[in-house]
């Protein structure tokens, strides 16, 4: 008996194993493919979304670079998504199970599971198969978590400390101390959570408990507040303690009080921007381990204080007075009795939106390289480098001991500070004898408007520091005076402010002027970002489109602009004029030099707006934004057909910057093709093919205009003046007939080499036109003469002249002109598209097709870029050694390349060890313009040729 129970028993064992074994014998390999660098809405594990189905995105990282690994791709994949990590854990998603999804992207896949609530988090992860057929293992799990995604969650109010509305411009120059708002309440459970959503107007600092929350810095986010505010979520659970609790905010004016300054002599800020007193937004969701919740918000409850900041401007500077500033009044027992009750703000402003573009943050910190003294008690001290942000300033005296710090860009020959370039809104006296300060604690609109910070000390004793809060400033020199004592470099260091966009990847060469070029673009683009792209962050610190227009691809290639672009092409939407226009500038300021009627900008400013959507759309693959903004953009166009007549457009400020005298006319009715034929583009795009036909009969029409007015002679291809924006103009934009190109080309060739020895003469638009253009004909060996000019007009000469950061003008100008103005960036797109040769391919979406054309110019030994797209690196690698091209190569996962491999011959080639014409994952195409052209698929490579 015993003996036949065990007989049945093994016979069980062997039954039970058998399908076990059968099923391990038949898995399918494990794809050498495996998801990283999960994102949703482009943000690693966001806290704070609005988008109700976020699109989420990942990377696919082959195992190894072996040649058989080439062109693997995703054919499906399976996205988990769980309430809680423990589920997901299980490969179990409660929330959304996608199930196999036949699909090669691997971007911008929208969530589709159950409905989010506001503040839920989401624990996800994904796995695909390769099209193999075999299986990955998932992905390392990432989160997302949504912010407040409906008005009615919102149970908090804006308050203020509300004035007397019926004022004086006069009376807003006085001292009106900048407010604290605060609150305590208990914490009597054990928290599980807590989240602080806040905004303020114009910026706000949120504390907790004595603690400031979060790392950002001039808060909210520029935006046209009648149109909408932005609010930052926190994570505050760290912050909050048993017992007594209080929330503190402090509320400063930003471009929501501006003062009444008249930029430029004519324009009042109060007369186009939505205006108010400061105020405060604040809720405060607190989740206990039982389950149960609790919410603070601000409301007529909490009390408001005076601070020590009695004045603050966003171009002027800051007051603060440490005497008057109360210790301790964010903290949890402060004395508030003789505070006064906050009231509900008198506040027309927009929805409250999730702030998605990076927030301004202190990205550097910079110690100066020398302090003078060029008058007994000024001391000025020398940062190195131009750039836009902060002091701080420590020092040690009496009670009531005044310092006062004023900021330039340059020094005048006696060592003193040289503000002529960065006073604010050209507000100044035209003489070179105005040098002293107008007092910041004056009640009277300044003569000359000097970026000045005034610090007062407290006198404890101890040593104080001081650092701004709601202003920035653009400059390379501080001179203090009133200092106590003599300081050393150590008693002052400056804070490097600038959106927080990631770096993109890295470009080197071996060209020494290269590199410092180099250098100072990023600079200079980084003293630009504070929430808009602005021209110049001291003088006008506004967001101009052709600054966009010019710098947009620079500024992709070198940093992740795919969140502060949506931004800027929403502005560009809250801005548009009743007849459809777009603004010379977004916020619109009331600037309209040269505009069309109605409030809107110049063309050449306007097209910003399709010129980033079709930017956001090479680069990151963004469908859903150009969706959203299709109406608003051909609405512009229509407008614009609306104001040409015979198909040309008259007025515009034209290429700006450039020497000689502008062909307004030509560069307005080129930017209006380039804006029809864009539109035509993106209409393709969204499959709009009526809209699409209509569009490329309207661009053929306008080119057919263009021509007879200002080709007058074909064959000899000179278009209007002849200059070299007329021909980068009319050549890069696909205006000139085919039988007119050679003839064209060759007007601006004997331009640049034989009348100018090598030189430019275009302005911000003209010079990344024509240095495109150049390499794109097989003449980067003329760019690159351009390029490693030294003398004027050149990078070269602003560094021999001691810029750190890019000029406005391409001559040097001591009296007006900005030394911090990132429209001349587009070098540094030539550098990544034409030295390291790295560039989207034709008709690239989120970067699936590439180009990698790398040119070899004298004086450049070797180049590197490694660029970091929605899909992966891309790598271009190469070096000339021994009379032989040397090229590593990195085409990512799900992403093609058409690659150029400088030859004389397709047989010259080889990749690693064999010819390239045999190896895997590479088809020849063809021989073009001393390169041997070849298809590559995703994988990586090194190829070799002679010279």
């Amino acid at each position: 008996m015993c003996h036949r129970i065990a007989c049945f028993a093994s016979l069980v064992v062997v039954l039970l194993l058998a399908p076990t074994r059968t099923r391990a014998a038949a898995k399918s390999p494990e794809s050498p493919l495996l998801p990283t660098r999960l994102r949703a809405e482009y943000r690693d594990s966001p806290l704070g979304i609005d988008a109700r189905r976020p699109r989420l995105s990942w990377v696919l990282a082959p195992a190894s670079t072996a040649p058989e690994l080439r062109g693997r791709g995703q054919a499906a994949y399976r996205i988990v998504a769980a309430s809680n990590p423990s589920v997901l854990a299980a490969d179990r998603g409660d929330l959304w199970d996608s199930g196999r999804v036949a699909g090669k992207d691997a971007i911008h896949i929208a969530y589709k599971g159950k409905v989010l609530a506001s503040g839920q988090r989401v624990h996800w992860k994904v796995r695909v198969w390769d099209d193999t057929g075999a299986l990955s293992r998932f992905s390392e799990p990432a989160w997302f978590e949504m912010a407040l995604l409906a008005p009615a969650d919102w149970k908090a109010a804006w308050i203020d400390d509300h004035r007397d509305s019926v004022m004086t411009e006069g009376d807003l120059w006085k001292a009106w101390p900048a407010p604290l708002f605060r609150k305590e309440f208990p914490v009597a459970k054990k928290i599980a959570r807590a989240r602080a959503y806040a905004s303020g107007l114009g910026y706000y600092e949120l504390s907790l408990n004595g603690r400031r929350v979060g790392d950002h810095v001039l808060d909210p986010g520029w935006t046209s507040y009648g149109k909408r505010v932005l609010y930052s979520t926190y994570d505050v659970t760290e912050l909050l303690q048993p017992g007594a609790n209080a929330v503190g905010v402090m509320a400063g004016n930003g471009w929501w009080n501006a003062l009444p300054l008249r930029l430029f002599g004519r324009i009042n800020l109060r007369d186009v921007l939505a205006t108010g007193w400061p105020c405060v937004i604040v809720q405060l969701d607190i989740e206990y381990t039982d389950g149960s919740r609790e919410q603070v918000v601000t409301d007529p409850t909490w009390k408001v204080g005076d601070s020590g900041l009695q004045k603050n401007s966003i171009y002027l500077g800051e007051l603060f007075d440490a005497r008057k500033h109360p210790s301790g009044w964010d903290r949890a027992g402060f004395d508030d009795g003789k505070w006064r009750t906050a009231k509900a703000a008198q506040a027309y402003v927009g929805p409250l939106v999730a702030q998605d573009a990076p927030p301004i943050k202190v990205t550097r910190t910079l110690k100066p390289v020398a302090v003078t003294e060029p008058k007994p008690g000024v001391f000025v001290f020398d940062m190195g480098q131009n750039f836009a942000g902060w002091i701080t300033l420590r020092a040690q005296g009496k009670a009531g001991t005044r310092m006062s710090l004023r900021y330039a860009e340059l020094l005048y020959p006696d060592g003193m500070p040289n503000g002529m370039t960065t006073f604010a809104g050209q507000i100044k006296t035209r003489t070179d004898a105005d040098r002293e300060a107008q007092p910041l604690e004056s009640d009277n609109p300044p003569a000359t408007a000097w970026q000045q910070d005034v610090f007062v000390l407290k006198g404890d004793g101890g040593v104080e520091s001081f650092t701004p809060r709601f202003t920035f400033h653009g400059f390379r020199y501080v001179a203090v005076e009133g200092y106590p004592g003599k300081p050393t470099v150590d008693a002052l260091e400056g804070q490097r402010l600038n959106s927080a966009v990631e770096s993109a990847g890295s470009f080197s060469s071996g060209s020494e002027l290269f590199g410092r070029i180099q250098t100072m673009v990023e600079w200079t683009l980084l003293s630009n970002l504070f929430s808009v792209q602005s021209d110049c962050p001291q003088r006008e610190r506004l967001g101009y489109g052709g600054d966009i227009v010019a710098a947009s691809e620079m500024a992709i290639l070198n940093f992740d602009m795919s969140r502060f672009y949506a931004k800027a092409v929403r502005d560009l939407q809250d801005a548009v004029r009743p007849n459809g226009g777009f603004t010379e500038t977004s916020p619109f300021v009331g600037i309209e030099t040269q505009g069309l009627g109605g409030g809107s900008g110049p063309v050449g400013w306007g097209i910003a707006h399709p010129v980033l959507l079709n930017d956001l759309y090479r680069y990151y693959g963004d469908r859903a934004l150009l969706d959203e903004q299709y109406g608003t953009l051909v609405r512009y166009t229509e407008f614009l057909r609306s104001k040409a007549e015979g198909h040309i457009i008259e007025k515009e400020i034209s290429d700006h910057e450039m020497l000689g005298e502008r062909p307004r006319a030509l560069t307005a009715t080129a930017f209006y093709f380039h804006d029809v034929r864009l539109t035509a583009d993106l209409a393709h795009a969204l499959g709009k093919t009526a809209d699409e036909k209509k569009y490329r009969a309207l661009g053929r029409d306008i080119a057919a205009a263009f021509n007879k007015k200002f080709l007058p002679d074909a064959k000899a291809g000179r278009y209007d003046a002849g200059n070299q924006t007329c021909q980068a103009f009319a050549l890069h934009l696909g205006l000139v007939p085919a039988a007119s190109r050679r003839a064209a080309f060759n007007v601006l060739i004997d331009d640049i080499v034989n009348k100018r020895d090598g030189h430019l003469t275009t302005g911000i638009f003209g010079t990344k036109y024509m240095l495109n253009l150049l390499s794109d004909a097989g003449r980067a060996d003329v760019g690159g003469r351009i390029v490693s000019q030294t003398t004027f007009p050149s990078w070269g000469h602003m560094l021999e002249n001691g810029a750190t950061t890019l000029w406005e003008a391409w001559k040097k100008d001591e009296r007006t002109y900005s030394h911090n103005h990132p429209m001349f960036g587009s070098v540094s797109e030539w550098f990544w598209k034409t030295v390291a040769g790295i560039a989207p391919g034709d008709g690239a979406v989120g970067f699936d097709r590439i180009r990698l054309r790398p040119a070899v110019l004298d004086g450049v030994p070797w180049a590197r870029g490694r660029y970091h797209s929605v899909r992966g690196d891309i790598v271009s690698e190469w070096r000339v050694e021994g009379g032989a091209f040397l090229w590593d190569v990195t085409v990512p996962v799900g992403a093609t390349a058409v690659v150029h491999v400088p030859a004389k011959s397709a047989a010259q080639v080889k990749e690693g060890e064999v010819a390239a014409t045999r190896a895997r994952g590479l088809r020849y195409l063809r021989m073009e313009s001393g390169a041997a052209v070849f298809e590559a698929k995703a994988g990586s490579y090194r190829f070799g040729s002679a010279r």
